[in-house]
């Protein structure tokens, strides 16, 4: 069983204050502290919100969340030298860049990245700028040199160490101009998923983020990867996506290698599930993926 260390990280810089950074206390009220071994560990507030787009970047609050990059990697490095497993409750997708700072400062890492769109914009193609749609280009070093190379560590990750799970959005994205995603990153989209079996798909993730010479892997978790049938609480809805079932087989497989070094949950909106009956199913979700 993990030590979890539970990190509230309820930054919308990269998206719209539309209800995302509500998520921390939604599944904390929910009873996802009440996982064995969980405890409260740190809650990183955010600067306070721009909706300009910045004329250099293309991009909303790229300095903020630049600057807040690096605090939330404090704390996430903060929990991983207590020789806990973090889960990062954000927010919107652009934490994960704090999060792999933390992780790129001790070393190579990978990533599996289960999203219902591959956020792979540049900010030319972005229609608001937000950084929630390009998180993963920026994190392989793609875009503007001040989220591309926090603290000038160049690429968080390379092509090879990124397995991108279970997306849907490829028609969306062409037709908006979105830069395709590079040969060397791997990408098993939701039919790839299908075609293998859950969970033999995220066996074959694992087994290539676990091949080379990463020290471990980060599990990146927007909640429209899910079935929007079982997931409409996101800002963002496409059709289709994994049932809870899925989710949960790819998250225990992934999650019982000892290789999985932390884990984020992004997207989801309490504001648009007044009664927080999906809050407690994905808490029920994360938990048992917690428990494998």
């Amino acid at each position: 069983m993990r030590d979890v260390a539970i990190i509230e990280a309820p930054s919308v810089l990269g998206l719209r204050p539309t209800g995302v950074q509500d998520l921390p206390g939604a599944l904390l009220d929910a009873g996802l502290l009440d996982h064995p071994g969980a405890v409260r560990a740190d809650r990183v507030e955010p600067p306070a919100y721009d909706p300009r787009r910045d004329a250099d970047t293309g991009i909303l609050n790229p300095a903020a969340i630049a600057r807040y990059s690096v605090r939330l990697a404090d704390a996430v490095g903060a929990a991983l030298d207590a020789g806990r497993f973090p889960l990062v409750l954000g927010g919107d997708c652009s934490i994960l860049l704090g999060n792999l700072l933390a992780l790129r400062r001790r070393g190579p890492h990978g990533l599996l990245f289960l999203d219902g769109h591959t956020d792979f914009y540049q900010p030319s193609a972005e229609p608001t700028g937000e950084a929630a749609s390009m998180e993963l280009a920026l994190a392989t070093g793609r875009g503007p040199r001040l989220l591309a190379d926090v603290e000038g560590r160049g690429p968080l990750l390379r092509d090879e160490d990124v397995v991108a799970f279970g997306f849907r959005d490829t028609a969306e994205s062409e037709a908006a101009g979105m830069q395709p995603l590079p040969p060397r990153l791997h990408a098993v989209d939701l039919d790839g998923v299908r075609a293998a079996g859950a969970a033999a798909a995220a066996r074959d993730a694992i087994r290539r983020l676990t091949d080379g010479a990463c020290a471990g892997y980060w599990v990146h978790l927007d909640v429209d990867v899910l079935d929007d049938a079982v997931m409409p609480a996101v800002d963002y809805r496409i059709p289709g996506g994994l049932t809870w079932s899925e989710l949960e087989t790819v998250l225990s497989a992934a999650l019982s290698d000892e290789r999985a070094v932390g884990l984020d949950v992004t997207i989801f909106n309490p504001r648009l599930d007044p009664d927080g009956t999906i809050a407690a199913r994905l808490t029920a979700c994360l938990r048992r993926g917690l428990s494998a």
